[in-house]
């Protein structure tokens, strides 16, 4: 089930694809929205109406597409599945390897302003000390990791394919780094491969209460604001988790018959439900819409939240590798429950940026990434 073989592969989209993407767009049946609505029911349509027609007539995907094959990118199978992948190496001798690991609505693209302070920090006003080779994989049934070869494709056996791309790259030793979906697939690669992972930095994580007497507390007024936040997101703003993690394939349907619909679902995360539209460019949201429309993985990409959905919230077994957590605004993270699953050495808070680190505050992120494998290299 499995082919040791690297492939190089670059991304190159079919025109008619681009123009069939723009006649669905002039076809797009709006539907009728609540008057002064707003947010209150989900994407508001003035929001969804303004970036499809920026989608329509001024994003260049051509411009995108040039910008993400500026990095080498290739394709392996492994335990049966394809696996595409950006491979930079640094010119730095030395250099740690360091995998990369988006989310959902994310993807590979989230990464491109962060890969060059990375492997060349000498080019970006860095320390060469600090060089990484950077491995950025498209998670099972994301981008070009598709199709799904077959059911199954959790965080623990995403995990194992890590392990095994970084032992077929020739990685003995290597960091780990990740949001979101990441935030969990990089401690338990920790967890899988403990002999290899050096550390593992996360930002975007989500760490619960275990339920236990008195463990509220203790906590300070940053993390009874972050509970706040996660019990806010579990009233008002997780259907789009209940609906991928029971029904992705009827979801599926929608998602990948109409790109109007796609950016909608996918708006609510990278416009904060409301609160922060426009905090991420048009032209970085789109790229990544655009890479789950051209790819026709909007309906894959949610059997993610199906496969996790058993272990969502379970007590995992305690990460021996050393752990840093960046914290974000907006990140419903608390130290005190981290440290529960986590060998947690390094905790920094944030003032800006948000979910998505890479993309809002990729110096804050590649800075805080710098310091902690400072000391583990």
């Amino acid at each position: 089930m499995s082919d040791d073989g690297i492939t190089a592969f670059r991304i190159d989209i079919p025109e008619q694809d681009l123009a069939e993407l723009a006649a669905r767009l002039d076809r797009t049946r709006w539907p009728a929205e609540v008057p002064g609505a707003g947010w209150s029911d989900g994407a508001a349509a003035s929001r969804v109406r303004e970036l499809a027609g920026y989608w329509r007539h001024q994003f260049d995907w051509p411009a995108q597409q040039a910008r993400l094959n500026q990095f080498p990118q290739f394709t392996t199978v492994i335990d049966g599945q394809r696996i595409h992948f950006l491979h930079v190496r640094s010119p730095e001798p030395g250099a740690l390897p360091l995998i990369l690991t988006h989310g959902w609505p994310g993807s590979v693209a989230e990464f491109a302003a962060v890969i060059g302070p990375l492997t060349d920090p000498a080019q970006h006003g860095g320390d060469p000390a600090d060089a990484f080779d950077v491995v950025a994989p498209s998670l099972p049934g994301f981008g070009f990791s598709a199709p799904l070869s077959e059911p199954g494709w959790g965080v623990e056996r995403t995990a194992r394919a890590w392990a095994a791309l970084m032992a077929r790259l020739g990685y003995d030793r290597y960091g780990a780094q990740g949001g979101d979906w990441g935030a969990r697939i990089s401690p338990q690669l920790a967890r899988t491969d403990p002999a290899h992972v050096a550390g593992v930095h996360v930002n975007a994580l989500v760490a619960l209460p275990g339920g236990a007497p008195g463990e509220l507390e203790p906590l300070d007024a940053d993390d009874l604001a972050a509970l706040a936040g996660l019990r806010r997101w579990n009233a008002e703003r997780s259907g789009y988790a209940q609906i991928m993690s029971t029904r992705p394939q009827t979801l599926a349907y929608a998602l990948d018959d109409s790109p109007a619909g796609l950016l909608a679902w996918n708006l609510e995360w990278f416009d904060d439900y409301g609160e922060h539209p426009a905090a991420i460019p048009a032209d970085a949201i789109l790229a990544n819409v655009a890479l789950y429309w051209l790819t026709g993985t909007a309906g894959s990409s949610a059997h993610l939240y199906k496969e996790a959905a058993a272990s969502w919230g379970q007590p995992a077994a305690r990460s021996p590798v050393p752990t840093a957590v960046a914290v974000f605004p907006g990140d419903s993270t608390v130290r005190a429950f981290a440290e529960r699953d986590h060998r947690v050495v390094r905790w920094t808070r944030f003032d800006r940026g948000g979910h998505f680190a890479a993309l809002q505050a990729p110096g804050l992120l590649v800075g805080d990434v710098r310091a902690f494998f400072r000391g583990l290299r």
